[in-house]
């Protein structure tokens, strides 16, 4: 049962990862992005002006989207991490409270992957693209091909050819003392609508 608590409020009214055990994962799920994450996908992909971060933990993803040039980036989370506005329940957000011309992207907690994605195709207006950054093994699995993959296929998958980190509670000086990343990623793209088969490619 997830426990998701939050503000009921929309923000949009205006708008027009890791392999740990239990016991050492972070409460929350929260491994922060390596910025360069962003700058890899717009080598790949232009994306819109209204762009929705809706895990932003503490900005990593948000700050470097605005550092190049996305200025209207809304950034919201569950736990206020003193970025966006937090508390922030993105599972209680209708679809009329989403503005059109929204995109989302996010680093989802991994645990709620699936549950994020279904939510943003749910939300979204048709052409609307949500990108979410995964682990290539999200790919696996009976009950994300059921509830998913054979209804909604990624329009692009981008695999990372060179590890990117995600960083337990954004420690990244941490992470690279112990060595960085064994875990593979990818950008996952959905377009809303859209029945063409999946492309991979690789940046």
């Amino acid at each position: 049962m997830k426990d998701w608590t939050g503000n009921k409020n929309s923000i949009y009214k205006t708008l027009g990862a890791s392999n740990h055990t239990d016991k050492e994962r972070e409460d929350n799920d929260y491994y922060a992005t390596d910025p360069k994450a962003i700058d890899k996908l717009l080598s790949v992909e232009t994306l819109c002006h209204n762009l929705w971060e809706c895990a932003c933990g503490e900005g990593h993803l948000s700050k470097r989207l605005i550092e190049l040039g996305h200025k209207n980036v809304i950034s919201t989370d569950l736990i206020d991490r003193g970025y966006g506005f937090a508390p922030f329940d993105f599972f209680k957000i209708k679809k009329e409270d989403v503005g059109s011309e929204v995109d989302i992207i996010t680093n989802p907690p991994y645990k709620f992957a699936k549950e994020f994605v279904l939510k943003a195709l749910e939300v979204l207006s048709p052409g609307r693209k949500c990108y979410m950054f995964l682990k290539l093994t999200f790919l696996e699995g009976k009950g994300r091909y059921k509830e998913l993959f054979s209804k909604y296929s990624p329009q692009k998958i981008y695999v990372f050819s060179e590890r990117v980190m995600c960083a337990k509670n954004g420690n990244f000086e941490e992470m690279k003392t112990g060595g960085g990343s064994a875990v593979a990623y990818a950008w996952f793209v959905w377009e809303k609508g859209c029945k063409s088969k999946t492309v991979l490619e690789w940046i």
